[in-house]
This record gives C-alpha cells, sequence and structure tokens, in this order.
C-alpha cells in the first residue's frame, strides 16, 4: 500500500507562538540571518493585547527600554502605535521613572504584523504545534496538526496562555484561548513525553465596556504628558509629539463589595472550579475585596481600547464570577450606573512550565535546542514575555551560528534580574517585575538603558554600525561634560543669589563648583543653565545622564562598589559536570537541587530555593581544594 505523503520543509528556527514573546524572537533570529518560521493558531492574533491596552509601567517600561537598546521592537511600535502616554513616578527618584502608554490595540497588532511581514529570511506560518521532534535529546523540528512536519535546527516555544487554554466566568468554560480564539490542545503532551515539567497556572481580565454607555461627568480624567518622551531611544522625540486621548478614574464602592461578597460562592475562584494559581500581584477585584477587607474603595481605571472603537477596557476590575453578577457589579461603580457590557470579564487557564528546567540562555537543560520564552515560562505581563522572547531568540542564533550565547547578569539589566528569579527561584505563581526584585535599580534605570545593553546588542549583531557610533558619541559627551561641570567655578555674586532665592536654594556665602550645586535636592544642571555661559549645546539625553550622575554620584559609587562583591560570585564559574555528590558536609536538599538545576555559577547557586549560605560556604572550599590539587 502506497504510504500518505505529507508536507515538509527545513528552516534553521522554529518559533511557536506569535505574541509578544515570540514577535521578539522570531524578528531577532531572522535579523541575524537565519531562516525563521514562526507558528500561530491565528495570524489575526499576532502581537495581540489580550488584556491592558498598554505598554510599559513601573518596571515594565525598564524592559522595554532594555529590549529596545538589545535591538528588539517593542518599543518602536509602541512609538507608532500610542494613544497616550505617561512618566510614572516622576516624584520619586530616576531609580523608578517608568513610561507607560496606552496603545491603539488593533493599530498595535497591525504594525507589528507589518514589520515580521516585511522582513527578510522571516516567514509566517498560520497553524496549531502539536509535537516537537527530536533526536538523542536533541531538538529536530515539530509537527503540525495537518501532519506537516518542519526540520529545524533550534525551536523556540512562546505559546503564551494557549497550552489548552480555558475561559472562565460563573459556570461557564469554554475550551479556547484569550478572546475566544483556538486553543493549543496537543503540544502540551509531547512536552510531557521530554520529560518537561509542567504547571497550571491562571490570569485574568476585566470585561470591555460600551464607551457611549459611560457618564464621564462622575469620574477623574487622566491626562497624559504635555512632552511625550518615546520608549525607543532611536525614535526622533519630535515625531511622538501629538494630541492624545483620555483616560479615566473612578472607584469601587461598599455596594460594589457587598455584591461581589454575596456571590463569592458562585465564583469559580472560590468553588474549586479553577484548578490554576493566579497572578498575586494582579489579583481580580474578588480577590481584593477578600483580602483587603478593610477597604472600603478600590481604583477602576476607564481606558480606550483605541482611537476606532467604542470598547473600553476597565483596569482594576478583573473577575470570573458569572454575567449577572458582573452586569450587577460594574453598574455600581460611579460612572457606570447604565454601562453596557460588550465582552464579559473571564479568567483563563493554561499550561506553562517550571522554568529552572531552563538555563540562563532560556535553552532547557536536557533539550538540546529548545528555547521557551514568555508567559510559557510561568511570568506575566507583555514586556516579561517580549523581554524573553528577544533573549531566547537571540541565543538559540547564536547557538546555531557557534557564537557565544547571551547571558545578561542581575547587574546589567532588569531583564538579567527576571531571567535569573525565573530559573533560579520557585515560582508557584505567574511571575511578575517589579523595581523592587533588582538589587541594584540606581544603576539599572530607564534611562540608561542604551549605556548598559546597546553595546551588547551590536556584538550580537542586532544594532547597526550607524546607530553603535551614535552611542559612542554619546558617551564621550557625557564624559566630557561630567568632567567640565565638575571645574565650573561658580562665584556669589548677584545674578547667582537671585536665581538661588527663585529655586528656593540657600545663598552661597563661598565659591562653589557648578557639580556642588547641581547636587542640592532643588537644584539641576537645566536650573543651573542661566550661570553657565559655556555650556555646549547637547541633546536631552546627554544632559539628562550628565545630571543624574552627577547628582547621584555617592550613591552610584556605592551600588557600584556592590556590584563588584556581585561579580565575585558571579565570576566565579561551576563547570556543567560538577560533582556534587562527592562534596563532603553538603546538605541533602542543597545537593539535590544543584544535581537537578546545575547553576552556572556561584552566585546563581546562591539564590536557588534550598541552598544555603552554609552550602555555599562548602562549596566554595571544595572548589578551592580542587583547584589546590590540580596545581600540585
Amino acid at each position: 500500500m502506497k504510504s500518505e505523503s505529507v508536507y515538509s520543509e527545513n528552516c534553521q528556527v522554529a518559533v511557536v507562538g506569535a505574541g509578544h514573546a515570540g514577535c521578539e524572537a522570531a524578528l531577532a533570529c531572522a535579523r541575524l540571518g537565519l531562516k525563521t518560521i514562526m507558528f500561530t493558531v491565528s495570524i489575526d492574533s499576532i502581537a495581540l493585547m489580550p488584556c491592558n491596552p498598554n505598554i510599559g509601567g513601573t518596571s515594565k517600561g525598564h524592559l522595554v527600554r532594555e529590549i529596545d537598546a538589545l535591538g528588539g521592537e517593542m518599543g518602536k511600535n509602541i512609538d507608532r502605535t500610542f494613544i497616550q502616554s505617561k512618566m510614572l513616578n516622576v516624584s520619586k527618584g530616576p531609580a523608578v521613572h517608568s513610561l507607560r502608554a496606552q496603545a491603539d490595540k488593533s493599530e498595535y497588532s497591525r504594525s507589528m504584523r507589518r514589520v515580521l511581514e516585511n522582513t527578510e529570511n522571516l516567514s509566517i506560518v498560520q497553524a496549531e504545534v502539536t509535537e516537537i521532534l527530536s533526536e538523542n535529546h536533541h531538538v529536530t523540528g515539530l509537527k503540525t496538526y495537518s501532519g506537516a512536519v518542519y526540520y529545524a535546527e533550534a525551536v523556540i516555544l512562546c505559546t503564551g496562555t494557549y497550552l489548552r487554554a480555558r475561559c472562565i466566568y460563573g459556570d461557564v468554560s469554554n475550551a479556547t484561548g484569550p478572546n475566544g480564539l483556538q486553543a493549543a490542545n496537543y503540544l502540551s503532551d509531547s512536552l510531557k513525553s521530554l520529560g518537561i515539567q509542567m504547571y497550571r497556572f491562571k490570569t485574568g481580565t476585566p470585561a470591555r465596556i460600551d464607551r457611549r454607555s459611560i457618564d464621564f461627568s462622575k469620574m477623574e480624567e487622566q491626562f497624559g504628558d504635555e512632552k511625550v518622551v518615546p520608549f525607543s531611544f532611536t525614535t526622533d522625540p519630535e515625531d511622538v509629539q501629538k494630541e492624545q486621548v483620555s483616560c479615566w478614574l473612578t472607584y469601587t464602592n461598599e455596594k460594589t463589595h457587598e455584591i461581589i461578597r454575596e456571590n463569592l460562592d458562585r465564583s469559580p475562584l472560590y468553588s474549586g472550579m479553577i484548578e490554576g494559581t493566579g497572578p498575586r500581584y494582579c489579583p481580580s477585584i474578588e480577590d481584593k475585596v477578600v483580602k483587603f477587607a478593610d477597604k472600603n474603595r478600590h481604583q477602576v481605571f476607564i481606558e480606550p481600547e483605541g482611537l476606532y472603537t467604542n470598547e473600553m477596557y476597565v483596569g482594576g476590575m478583573s473577575s470570573s464570577l458569572p454575567e449577572d453578577v458582573q452586569h450587577k457589579m460594574y453598574s455600581s461603580v460611579a460612572g457606570l450606573e447604565n454601562v453596557r457590557i460588550v465582552r464579559n470579564a473571564y479568567a483563563i487557564e493554561y499550561d506553562c512550565i517550571d522554568p529552572r528546567q531552563l538555563a540562563p540562555t532560556l535553552e532547557f537543560r536536557d533539550v538540546s535546542g529548545l528555547f521557551s520564552g514568555g508567559q510559557f515560562n510561568g511570568s506575566s505581563g507583555y514586556e516579561e514575555a517580549a523581554a524573553q522572547g528577544l533573549l531566547a531568540g537571540i541565543n538559540a542564533s547564536m547557538k546555531i551560528l557557534g557564537k557565544e550565547q547571551l547571558i545578561l547578569d542581575r547587574s546589567q539589566a532588569y531583564i538579567g534580574v527576571l531571567v535569573d528569579d525565573l530559573v533560579t527561584k520557585e515560582n508557584r505563581e505567574p511571575y511578575r517585575m517589579m523595581t523592587s526584585r533588582a538589587e541594584y535599580r540606581l544603576l539599572l534605570r530607564q534611562d540608561n538603558a542604551d549605556l548598559r545593553l546597546t553595546k551588547l546588542g551590536y556584538q550580537v549583531g542586532l544594532i547597526s554600525e550607524d546607530r553603535y557610533q551614535l552611542l559612542l558619541e554619546k558617551e564621550k559627551q557625557i564624559s566630557e561634560e561630567i568632567n567640565r561641570v565638575q571645574h565650573v567655578n561658580i562665584g556669589t555674586g548677584e545674578k547667582v543669589q537671585r536665581l538661588l532665592e527663585r529655586a528656593k536654594s540657600a545663598s552661597l556665602t563661598s565659591g562653589s563648583t557648578l557639580a556642588e550645586l547641581i547636587r542640592r535636592p532643588e537644584l539641576n544642571y537645566d536650573i543651573l543653565a542661566p550661570l553657565d555661559p559655556e555650556r555646549p549645546k547637547l541633546a536631552k539625553g546627554v544632559a539628562e545622564q550628565v545630571n543624574i550622575n552627577i547628582k547621584y554620584e555617592g550613591y552610584i559609587k556605592r551600588q557600584e562598589k556592590q556590584v563588584e562583591q556581585f561579580k565575585k560570585l558571579e565570576n566565579r564559574y561551576i563547570p556543567g559536570n560538577f560533582p556534587y555528590a562527592e562534596v563532603p558536609s553538603l546538605r541533602l536538599e542543597a545537593r539535590q537541587k544543584l544535581e537537578k538545576y546545575r547553576p552556572v555559577s556561584i552566585g546563581q547557586a546562591s539564590r536557588i530555593s534550598g541552598v544555603s549560605p552554609a552550602d555555599i560556604s562548602v562549596l566554595l572550599v571544595y572548589m578551592e581544594q580542587q583547584k589546590r590539587r590540580l596545581i600540585n
């Protein structure tokens, strides 16, 4: 009998998923010259924003800037498609300043799709991937639902929330992905057959409502910044100065909370219908009412989904309550008394992995050539996903090209903190990036992401020569201007005293350098410009770095010393075949964890749950003894 033929094709990299992680992974591989195919269950879901219609925010803005500095696309895309932009935390220090922009969701997706479709070496295929093919623990390709086979040197899993997805509200359960899109129901079994450990996580989204049914007079209008700052270091600031839309702020009340409490038994979160663990830092309104019972109100942000739709996002009121309860609950909020729901709120359950199975390169330790990025790694958020997708794409490419892979540590980038936390720490809930997770956040500011990472992007091959030369010139200008300002002497003349008085700063009784004045809390580089006639004309980004580096010099130097100590442990590398079983006095739990996760350095080993400081001391002593034996 003649065997049935199947379609087959060869590529170098296959990317499974076209969300924020998949887009960055596919673009990185293709831009590095590798034949890349990106698979998606729906081409219409490329760069989809199934939940909040924004990019950035506290700590997340840092990630977007770092993605851009390394040569990724997210920052450029939101600069093209935002409808409101705001710098958050401006009343605080620069370490926590974070850019956040509302997106036109449809245009964001269309814009990213245009980029993908016009990128050389990149193809998009609409198909459900059902199986990962491998031989001797090495990836060889994948198979789709139709039986087609695609042979690849590397596969990057960016499946988001689609694996065995289930959308739930009340007693309604639909076996679909977000927004009613097709779920991927077969790939999980293939991954489990490769020995990959899976979790069941959940996230949720609020209702979408009709703008025409909202009484905005009962809400507080929220405006964007007068002077918009772009996300991408390559975007001309003048190109993003445009008319912006408003968002709105209202609040829940005791009536809202009473409706929720009376119906908790009908919530799948509390009835046991939902198995997955949800994100602690982005809770449903049910969780907020239960866990913060002392609060009589919670913020609710009403945000437009785009310029050409009446759909509005109800930020802060994610829910999986039944449909009838949702109507009562939302209509109890000021301004929403006559609200019309366009799309019900729902929770979504999905399969993801224990990311501790990954190396810091985001490659599976036990399956060579198989990489993973995004929410599939147990994280939450578009920005966290994009960052992981970019890193996975870079490292898959470097592996194929025979080049050194990129590992970012905690002192280099928020991306380094994100990945290190994922691959070393036990996360029993979707991981969310926060500034508090970054020990060296004064050095890892969003404003200096290019100075920290663009050279690495250039070495990898994602940053052009022109952009690299611009960075070198920027570094030179910053250094020269800091040096000049430290030697500019300011007298006690009348002009000086008048300026200080206007700035509510103490008058000078003796001469001072310009740098010393900049360090005063109420003064800065720009305010003091009238006292500095020799000042060169500098780009805003250069002036900003001069001001920050002078004003926070003491704190920066202190943190740099902390990084030096951190690097000592990070640079104590542990061989991949290190014999933990032979180390005397190493506790059983530590030995098991170290054998399982195979840390690349003493620093990473110290952050593994279950490995104590005493275990690290034992390891260091043993490694030193082994080193001496080899010498002798």
